[in-house]
């Protein structure tokens, strides 16, 4: 049985292969130690190579050792690592087989279920795996289609994409010119205008607006892009107005485009699911890691070049959120790259590729990309990549392409290549052999690709990833929009009255009124309305010195005024996202408003209602702290129970891997001890083996020489030749002990060879035992609530806020904020 290897952090890829004979070393496994993919890796091999099958053997390693991915997939062929069937059986496997593939044999669709069946058996068995190693697979991970576009899988929200970067990006003006020159280009893109940065007015307006607004940390969706477009924030670009620069007549064209783009039937597609968030798509909501595929096949060529860059650069956020490690995180893999990384032109997807593989290695994000068309990729970029795969190339032009991609990882590794006998290699490899150039070994390998835990049946279709992911999806409740909370307090907390006036309500001076500005451009036969509520906001700190929280939150509250004995209750209102310097002194113009209830129109209200949401803050604010003892660590306030798992995951492995280290330094000086006692043993053997061979020829010459001149020379035997014959027979004698000596010569070797086996199997079993705990999804949490005191309650603001609605034509009311 193959040992726990995923529990060491070592991927089991292969075996070594011997390229003279043809023949795979079944007992040299190929042991990938995951650290090295920091540094990054690239597959390259020709169709039927088994480049697909190596990169799925990859992710499932991954997913053993509990490494989340993001994964692209442009083919449909990744979604085959969701195929993982414990049970190895016809009737299993009869759905997902190839019927074209049944037919070309000539039998029925159930007989060749049962065939493949009995081949997947056979091969997993041939590679020391079998259904138990899949069953692990299964519990170790989690894997998800997602379909961007598309119902048929996850459906994928891309508004987060339009989010302001994170404060770092915002600093760094290169990173920030390029995060919004990327975005722009491929919003661009999907609607088919080919826009250059510098010269497209398209390009430069929409790079004004996001630079604009992004650099005032405000995040943008397509709704108030397209309210931007016509009245954008700036009145010149460059040296001229903004008039003279792009007429407001043809700013209106650029905003209809997006606006048709917005309003088509298919591109709800693009809005509705899980949001484009890095962190939630690589852990479950219990911390479980996640394979995550974002099956892309079924977009047009402008649609999957806007996807990509857009999840780029959320992994680019994301990757720049994270604490640095040299242990591995997570893993970023594209299949078939082919048109997203080319030598000569810029497509959105370079530059965003560029900057993971220039950056990532730093905080623990290993970039794996893979294509079977050498000549369509940047070997200037890939020089970045620390491990190549190589399969079987189809011609000497993609060989030549790939020994100057290695002949560049060489130098930037700082070592030596010889670039005659690397293309003689790749010259030899044959279905399923590769040469795995890792420079963080001292030599090149030639290995045989392992048999895949899952299922290779080819492409997935819509029906196919349809049916592996209904199931989740029945399990998953669809998630309220954003602002959906604060916007269902306008709602439900209290309806409001249905009594409107086109005159702003008269108030006493000393109350504070501000009104939520309205978003997004004004619906066609709609009126703006507001209806007045109460907002509240207050700072609130949370301290616990033993815990490590020293945490300050600001709590803003939105509540339905009534005409009731009580007319507010804080208990019923609903946190408002909304910052208190986005707050409008003025409503917008043309608008219409609710009654304002008599409670609201009294200044001593508001002074009680001060009071009384600093005792509902002093008595209902809390933080609350996942605790894992095993870890030694306490979640930050606001932290998921996802988020902390995965934070406890990678200190566990960073952990393991410095155990790993140490007991591999404790073991080296003993292991290289043995090794040289073995190298010196087996010189030994191989002197006395040579000299009992010299000996043996030499006491058969002399015997038979003395023997043929006494039987051919004379009748009896003279002194000389009883003489030689003497000396023959004490030669046998000699020539017997020295076969001894090469006995006892082969019992060292055995005895060097029996104490190196047994050193490696204590340095596993301490290895084993060592990183035993390392599981965070097993580990246990509590919780612990930190309560505010009643004077670290400071209240902010208190005052009326004017709500904006759209209303139509019928009355039904649409929430104009977010």
């Amino acid at each position: 049985m193959l040992p726990d290897y995923e529990k060491l952090g070592v991927f089991y890829l292969g075996r070594e292969f011997d390229l003279a004979t043809k023949k795979r070393n079944d007992s040299a496994n190929i042991l990938y130690d995951s650290k090295d993919l920091v540094t990054h890796a690239v597959c390259v091999g020709m169709t039927g190579s088994g480049k697909t099958g190596l990169c799925l053997a990859l992710l499932e390693e991954a997913a053993m050792d509990g490494i989340p991915a993001i994964v692209i997939d442009p083919k449909g062929d990744i979604g085959n690592l969701l195929l993982t069937f414990p049970q190895l059986t016809g009737e299993v496997l009869r759905p997902w087989v190839n019927e074209s593939d049944a037919r070309t044999k000539g039998v029925d669709v159930d007989t060749f279920a049962q065939q493949q069946a009995d081949l997947w058996k056979s091969g997993l068995a041939k590679w020391d795996q079998d259904e138990a190693r899949i069953g692990r697979l299964r519990q170790q991970a989690e894997f998800a289609i997602y379909t961007p576009g598309s119902s048929a899988g996850l459906p994928v929200s891309i508004l987060k994409s339009f989010d302001a970067p994170d404060e770092t990006t915002r600093e760094d003006m290169e990173l920030f010119r390029e995060r919004i020159n990327t975005t722009v280009t491929s919003l661009l893109g999907l609607l088919n205008i080919d826009a250059d940065p510098i010269q497209s007015r398209e390009h430069i307006l929409l790079s004004n607006i996001f630079a604009k607004h992004w650099g005032d940390g405000e995040s943008l969706d397509l709704g108030r892009l397209i309210g931007e477009i016509q009245k954008p924030p700036m009145e010149r670009i460059g040296v001229l107005d903004l008039e003279s620069f792009y007429p407001q007549k043809e700013r209106f064209g650029l905003a209809m485009q997006l606006n048709n783009l917005l309003a088509s039937p298919g591109f709800s597609a693009w809005t509705d699911g899980a949001p484009l968030d890095v962190q939630s798509l690589l852990y479950s909501p219990a911390g479980k890691p996640r394979i995550a595929i974002f099956n892309i096949a079924h977009l047009g060529d402008s649609e999957r070049m806007f996807f990509v860059s857009l999840l780029l650069n959320q992994m680019l956020g994301w990757m720049r959120a994270q604490n640095g490690t040299t242990s591995l995180r997570a893993l970023l893999y594209m299949d078939e790259i082919f048109g997203y990384f080319p030598p000569t032109a810029n497509p959105p997807s370079k530059q965003p590729l560029l900057t993971l593989l220039k950056q990532a290695r730093a905080f623990g994000l290993g970039v794996v990309l893979a294509t079977q068309n050498p000549v369509d990729l940047d070997y200037k970029g890939l020089s970045n990549c620390g491990t190549w795969f190589i399969g079987r190339l189809q011609t000497e032009r993609d060989k030549m392409r790939v020994l100057e991609g290695l002949e560049g990882a060489a130098a930037g590794a700082s070592q030596s290549f010889d670039r005659g006998r690397m293309e003689q290699t790749l010259a030899g490899l044959g279905n399923r052999v590769f040469l795995m150039n890792n420079v963080h070994e001292d030599a090149p390998v030639i290995f045989e690709s392992r048999w895949a835990m899952s299922y290779l049946r080819g492409p997935l279709g819509r029906a196919e990833i349809k049916l592996l992911m209904d199931p989740i999806k029945k399990t998953q409740s669809a998630p309220a929009p954003e602002g959906g909370r604060a916007a269902s307090a306008a709602r439900s907390s209290a309806a409001p009255s249905t009594s409107t006036t086109s005159a702003r309500p008269m108030l006493p001076p000393e109350i504070k009124q501000y009104f939520i500005p309205a978003r997004g451009a004004l619906p066609q036969g709609a009126t703006l309305l507001y209806h007045p509520y109460l907002l509240g906001t207050a700072d609130v700190n949370f301290m616990d010195r033993k815990a490590g929280v020293n945490e300050k939150q600001v709590h803003a509250l939105l509540a339905a005024i009534t005409d009731e004995p009580v007319p507010v209750e804080w208990a019923n209102a609903e946190e408002c996202k909304i910052p208190e310097d986005t707050l409008d002194d003025a409503p917008a113009a043309g608008a219409s408003f609710g009654d304002v209830p008599s409670a609201a129109a009294a200044k001593k209200n508001y002074d009680a209602w001060t009071k009384s949401l600093v005792d509902h803050l002093y008595r209902n604010a809390v933080v609350d702290l996942f605790v894992c003892d095993e870890a030694a660590m306490n979640s930050k306030p606001g932290e998921s129970e996802r988020d902390f798992r995965a934070r406890i995951a990678m200190s566990f492995r960073e952990e393991r891997d410095a155990t790993i280290e140490k007991l591999r330094a404790k073991y080296g000086p003993k292991t290289a001890m043995l090794q040289d006692r073995l190298r010196r043993a087996e010189q030994r053997r191989a002197k006395e083996a040579a000299e009992a061979s010299s000996s043996k020829w030499t006491a058969a010459i002399s015997v038979g020489a003395s023997l043929l001149g006494a039987l051919m020379g004379r009748k009896t035997i003279s002194v000389a030749n009883a003489t030689r014959i003497g000396t023959a027979a004490r030669t046998i004698g000699s020539t017997k002990k020295q076969s001894d000596d090469v006995a006892r010569a082969d019992e060292d070797v055995e005895a060097v060879q029996q104490q190196l086996t047994d050193l490696d199997a204590q340095l596993q079993e301490e290895i084993a035992e060592a990183t035993a705990k390392f599981d965070a999804t097993c580990a246990e949490l509590s919780t612990l609530t930190v309560h505010p005191k009643k004077t670290d309650v400071t209240p902010r603001l208190i005052a009326l806020a004017w709500v904006p609605n759209w209303q139509d034509a019928t009355g039904r009311l649409t929430p104009a904020w977010a």
